[in-house]
C-alpha cells in the first residue's frame, strides 16, 4: 500500500516546481509507476538546502530518485553501473563507480519504454538482492 503522506509531499514538490521541472517530474513519475505499480513512494534527505526532501521510489530497495536541479529535472539509478542500457538514457554520473544518472532538459522527450524497461531492470536486480 502507498504512503498516502509520501504521496502528498511528492504532489507538494511537483507544484513548488511550477515551470517544466514540475510537468517533466510528473511525467517521469506516472512512467515509473506505470512501470511498476507494486512500488512504494518515499520522501528522504530533507535538509535545509532542501527542506521538501527527494522523491524517491523503491522495490526490495531503492530503484530510482529525482533531483529537481536549476537547467535540469536527474533520475539517479543507485545500482546504475550494474544496469544494461541499450537504449543509452544515461547521461551524466557516467564516472561513478555504483549510480548512474538521466538528466533531463526544458523540451526534452522522454523515451517511455527504454524509461519502464529500466525501472523494470532496477527491480529485478533489487530482487535478485533481496533472495
Amino acid at each position: 500500500m502507498e504512503d498516502i503522506s509520501a504521496a502528498r509531499q511528492i504532489d507538494a514538490i511537483i507544484k513548488k516546481y511550477d515551470d517544466w521541472r514540475g510537468k517533466m517530474l510528473s511525467r517521469l513519475r506516472a512512467l515509473i509507476k506505470q512501470a511498476d505499480p507494486a512500488l512504494v513512494e518515499e520522501v528522504k534527505w530533507k535538509k535545509p538546502s532542501r527542506p521538501e526532501g527527494v522523491p524517491v521510489w523503491s522495490h526490495d530497495g531503492i530503484l530510482c530518485l529525482c533531483d529537481t536541479l536549476k537547467n535540469a529535472v536527474r533520475l539517479t539509478f543507485p545500482k546504475g553501473v550494474q544496469m544494461k542500457d541499450p537504449h543509452q538514457l544515461f547521461n551524466t554520473r557516467l564516472d561513478s563507480k555504483t549510480v548512474r544518472a538521466i538528466d533531463f532538459h526544458e523540451g526534452d522527450p522522454i523515451n517511455e519504454a527504454a524509461l519502464k524497461a529500466l525501472i523494470l531492470e532496477a527491480v529485478g536486480l533489487n530482487k535478485s538482492k533481496a533472495k
